[in-house]
């Protein structure tokens, strides 16, 4: 199966007739180019124009998405409108069909609006605001299971803008979210290699160090709990 996310530049989360703000789910192994799966929630519905394809719906810019290598759970950190940014979690036993609110809401908040009708909405297990001490663009990391014994299992992200980098962690019914490093970068994505350890991707002065490539790495190691300062490009990975 292949997962693809799409983002909502016009308002269309809630609508099921269209791609956009949308997580599909597709199998390219039996069909060319591809075949809808028998699981996919809409596969046999009969709803006009909906799309098949979709296998949860309501996100607005997801950037990115992982699969916890162990669990397969799914984490969706999901770029907001202009006020929150969000974490969304899908757990492998998940049947599909979920519905992470945009753009009835801006993570757990009602969007433009005082009030909104929240039933059968799934809110985000995270999230903070644009103010000093969040950011202002999710950068979704990976779930580490590399060799940091403290952070082993501990799902890492960013912000873009602030160069926040943090590990949320489920305490009883809730999530919070813990700095680990306040850096200097802008940091456009992760990567985890076939150790789990996991690798950042940065932007600076438009130059895009090329993923795979030349990855400008700072790495967990077994001594330390945050990221190392030293930007190393002599460790290549796969994309």
């Amino acid at each position: 199966m292949v997962v693809v996310v799409v983002g909502d530049p016009e308002g269309n989360g809630q609508s099921l007739a269209t791609y956009l703000g949308k997580l599909l789910r597709i199998d390219v192994d039996n069909a060319d180019p591809y075949e809808i799966p028998k699981s996919n929630p809409y596969k046999y519905s009969k709803m006009a124009n909906v799309v098949r394809e979709i296998w949860a719906y309501g996100l607005r810019n997801p950037w990115r998405f992982s699969f916890d290598r162990k669990t397969g759970d799914l984490y969706i950190a999901d770029v907001g409108q202009n006020k929150y940014e969000e974490v969304n979690f899908q757990a492998k036993a998940s049947k599909g069909g979920e519905n992470y609110s945009w753009n009835t809401m801006e993570a757990s908040h009602c969007y433009n609006s005082s009030s909104c009708q929240k039933d059968g909405l799934v809110l985000p297990i995270l999230e903070y605001d644009h103010g000093q001490t969040g950011g202002q663009s999710i950068t979704g990391g990976f779930v580490y299971r590399g060799s940091n014994k403290d952070l082993f299992g501990k799902y890492i992200f960013a912000d873009y803008v602030s160069g926040r980098i943090w590990q949320p962690e489920q305490l009883e019914d809730k999530w919070q979210k813990t700095l680990l490093k306040k850096s200097n970068y802008n940091i456009s994505s992760f990567g985890e290699d076939e150790d789990g350890e996991l690798y950042i991707r940065l932007l600076s002065n438009r130059s895009c160090l090329v993923f795979g490539v030349h990855f400008c790495s700072k790495r967990i190691t077994k001594s330390s709990n945050i990221l190392q300062l030293s930007c190393k490009l002599d460790r290549k990975i796969k994309p």
